[in-house]
């Protein structure tokens, strides 16, 4: 009955913890782009760069310039992956979009090159790039006919979609902000530029009754619950609450419930920015250049918002909570068996796993990143820990490759997207590219010719040319096809 209670703690904190950290500033405004992207840009301005049809020397070099940009996690990329593919983006595309953001976005890179080295980083990033192109590549090639069925289906659906009015540009140049404002760890965001001091002598007693029910180990990768986090969490379901009330019924047209809504998210967003500290005496707020730049994010949202047309902004609204509710009950459940299997590993049976490089190793640091999920910046110090724990540098390269893909939340969702047979797919498809980098990369670092990783790197590069034409070709044949039928 104790181990019971202790797993199940294991998940609730691992769930709480989650919430208050990163929902708030990194998933909230990724629903909202994702409907943006989804109600606002015509089709033709996804297919121009990512579509079906477009020549893959253009969208796979465009799904990996959008991925690097993005400097967020697996589950903030997902809604985003979401809205690019249902307004009509390639499956090859997007699943390369999927693959390279959470992995080889700029921030991951950084922060991975200042703990594990540059070697690290520049490794990263050259095996995210050749794999994950390849990965979208043997996607679109395995789906083609349910790539061209989805292609033919957005048609009929965003037919009508005419140019995108500068608006909607506004408002999701504007979204973009809010998610950038929200997770960059730049030295400007980061500054505190006033504080303040509450009266609040329940602070200190209240972080303490957290620290008891949502216990944590830094080692670990747990991150716990602070008073600020428990406020988000708060917030978060007021949020839904409101939410439910006033934007399931929105293409009817907004209500009290959908302004409350709208308005909690913001003051939720701008409070999450904020950096509250429970002291002796009481609470801390700090304002933090964050802050201001969530706040003019915002009031720039809201005035483009008011300048959609009614429909506009309806089926915006609508879209975004469509997202949530398809997405966020599966992140829930993937976040709570997470933390629940978290409890039965060990990182000290690192080292008797994967201390060497070879298949099995690699293949049990993959298994390690599905049940061991960690956000961008805990995921590196996590693996920081790893190696100094024993484990060799071909594993750590493959857990980093699958950590950010695979996780359990991260299927959850995906399959909700395009379907269990094609997450199968690609889910088997990044471990083994996962392991086959862990393979490469340790390779190297034990001495192996860089004229054999490099012949086997060129190789990579030449299949995947061969299979970038073919599937160029694919299209084409297949209209024909479909013509003379």
């Amino acid at each position: 009955m104790s181990t019971a209670l202790h797993l199940l703690n294991g998940g609730a904190g691992n769930l709480a913890a989650y919430l208050a950290a990163h929902v708030l500033l990194c998933l909230l405004p990724a629903f909202f782009i994702a409907g943006a992207m989804t109600a606002l840009i015509p089709k033709a301005g996804i297919t121009r760069w990512l579509g079906r049809n477009t020549s893959p020397h253009v969208s796979y070099p465009a799904a990996v310039a959008a991925g690097s940009l993005l400097a967020v996690c697996s589950c903030t990329i997902v809604p985003l992956f979401a809205g690019i593919y249902k307004k009509g983006a390639g499956l090859g595309p997007a699943i390369t979009f999927l693959f390279f953001a959470p992995a080889g976005n700029i921030l991951a890179l950084a922060y991975t090159g200042s703990i594990l080295g540059p070697e690290f980083a520049i490794a990263r990033v050259i095996l995210c790039i050749f794999f994950g192109v390849g990965i979208g590549l043997l996607m679109a090639r395995l789906f083609w006919r349910d790539d061209a069925s989805h292609d033919a289906r957005t048609d009929a659906l965003f037919a009508k979609d005419g140019r995108m009015g500068r608006a909607a540009i506004g408002l999701l140049l504007s979204l973009l902000a809010v998610l950038l404002a929200g997770t960059l760890k730049l030295a400007p965001l980061t500054a505190t530029i006033a504080t303040a001091e509450l009266s609040a002598p329940w602070a200190e007693t209240w972080q303490a009754i957290l620290v008891q029910w949502v216990p944590f180990d830094a080692a670990r990768g747990e991150e716990g619950v602070s008073v600020q986090g428990s406020l988000l969490i708060l917030l978060l379901v007021l949020i839904g609450l409101a939410a439910w009330k006033g934007l399931e019924n929105i293409t009817e047209g907004p209500n009290r419930w959908t302004w409350l809504a709208l308005a909690l998210a913001a003051a939720t967003l701008l409070t999450a920015a904020l950096r509250l500290i429970p002291t002796g005496e009481g609470l801390q707020v700090a304002l933090t250049g964050r802050v201001i730049a969530v706040g003019v994010a915002l009031l720039a949202c809201l005035h483009f918002a008011r300048q959609l047309e009614a429909a506009g902004l309806h089926a915006w609204l609508w879209e975004s909570w469509r997202f949530v509710k398809q997405i966020f009950p599966l992140l829930v459940v993937g976040v709570f068996a997470v933390g629940v299997i978290r409890q039965l590993i060990q990182p000290a049976w690192i080292q008797g796993l994967a201390g060497q490089n070879d298949l099995t190793a690699n293949a049990v640091a993959v298994l390690f990143g599905v049940f061991m999920y960690f956000p961008t910046l805990v995921e590196v110090p996590v693996a920081r820990m790893f190696l100094d724990l024993g484990m060799h540098p071909g594993p750590l390269m493959a857990y980093l490759m699958s950590d950010p893909e695979l996780s359990l939340q991260s299927m959850l969702m995906v399959a909700a997207i395009i379907g269990r047979k094609k997450t199968a797919a690609y889910v088997a498809l990044v471990a083994v590219f996962s392991m086959a980098a862990g393979m490469i990369y340790g390779a190297w670092v034990d001495g192996a010719s860089l004229a054999w990783i490099g012949l086997g790197l060129f190789a990579s590069a030449a299949v995947l040319v061969t299979m970038a034409r073919l599937n160029g070709r694919r299209p084409r044949s297949a209209r024909l096809k479909g013509e003379h039928a």
